[in-house]
Formats: C-alpha cells, structure tokens, sequence
C-alpha cells in the first residue's frame, strides 16, 4: 500500500511539474517580489514629500493651490491598501496606478512653479535633497520596468498550453501591468531648502 501511494505521489509530482506548476509557482514570486520593490521606491518618494512641503511653503507663500495638490495627491496614494490581492484587482490596481500618476503630475507642476524661486535653487540643502529625489525616482523607473517584465513572463506562461491548464485549474489569471498612460514621470525632480523661509519672490 505504501509503495503504492508513494507511486502515486512521483506521478502526481511529475504531472505537476510537466504541465507547469512549479513554472507558475517561480513566476508568481518573482512578479511579487518585483512589486515589493515598485511599492518600496514609491513609499519612498511618500515619505519625502512632507519634508519638500514644509520646507517650500514658506518661501512659496503664494503657491497654495500648488502645494495642497501634493499633499492631497501624497493622501489619495496613501489610501490605498496596496496589498499583494490587488494584483489579482485589475479595478484596484488601476486605482493605484492612478493615484502614482496623480502624484507625479502634482510634484511636476511644483517644479514648475519652483523656477520662480532661485533662492531655493541655489541653496546647497535644497540641491541635496533634490539628488536624493531624483536618485528615487530613477529607482521607481527601475523598479517598475521590472515589474513589468515579470507580469508580461507570468500573464504569457500561464497562457501557454498546457500551462493554461494548470492555470485554470489551480484559478491563476492574469495579473494587470502598468499601462503607456502611467509612464509620465516628473520632468524634474523636487527640491528642499531646510534652511530659513525667505521672503516668496517678487511677482
């Protein structure tokens, strides 16, 4: 009986494994791992933003309106529970996806309006900050075009056949990926004088 089973057990391995199991199983984690990453780089830039927004306001005294759209943007990013579930969320995942570009296009429009401002450009710990954002968000690109290529390995493997078997007996589909419309990044990265608010420049 137990040489039986234990036949049983071989055939049932091996089945597993020629129809692509374990191949799905790789897979999975290495998106997942991929997405710990996209989440850690953009929890990152969260954290940043306080700092950025305290510290220009004072100078920038007559960019309210600019200032609480980053931090209202900061807000609807954080949230969102971006929990491994919502890669298998293609509306949740989407939410997120907005919410990042949502973001990006707020911190853009501030360095916009940061051109205004040369005593924040010239000042030696609004530059370092600068680099430490920029080096973020160099990241964040990193980080998401590996995303994206280990979604497109998965969605592609377990569409194969027989893979697509397995797949759909175990109830694995395809994970949603970013889209061409949430590639904008910031044109320039954010800067942060820590030093004392000076008068907002003469309009």
């Amino acid at each position: 009986m137990r040489k039986l089973l234990a036949a049983v057990v071989v055939l049932v391995t091996a089945g597993l494994a020629g129809c692509g199991y374990n191949d799905i199983q790789r897979n999975d984690e290495q998106v997942k791992s991929a997405w710990s990453e996209v989440l850690n780089q953009y929890q990152r830039r969260a954290d940043l933003i306080p700092n950025l927004v305290n510290t220009v306001k004072g100078i920038m005294a007559q960019e309210q309106q600019v200032l609480i759209g980053v931090t209202e943007a900061r807000s609807r990013v954080g949230s969102i529970q971006a929990t491994p579930e919502l890669l298998n969320d293609p509306a949740a995942f989407r939410r997120f996806q907005e919410a990042q570009a949502g973001l990006s296009g707020a911190l853009s429009r501030l360095m916009v309006v940061v051109e205004n401002y040369p005593q924040l450009k010239s000042d030696r710990n609004f530059n370092e900050l600068q680099a430490e954002i920029a080096g973020t968000e160099n990241r964040i690109a990193v980080s998401r075009n590996r995303f994206i290529k280990s979604v497109q390995e998965y969605n592609v493997l377990i569409r194969q056949f027989p893979v697509n078997l397995t797949a759909m007996m175990f109830s694995y589909q395809t994970k949603p990926n970013f889209t061409v419309e949430d590639e904008k990044t910031i044109a320039k990265p954010p800067t942060v004088d820590f030093g004392k608010p000076a008068a907002p420049a003469k309009q």
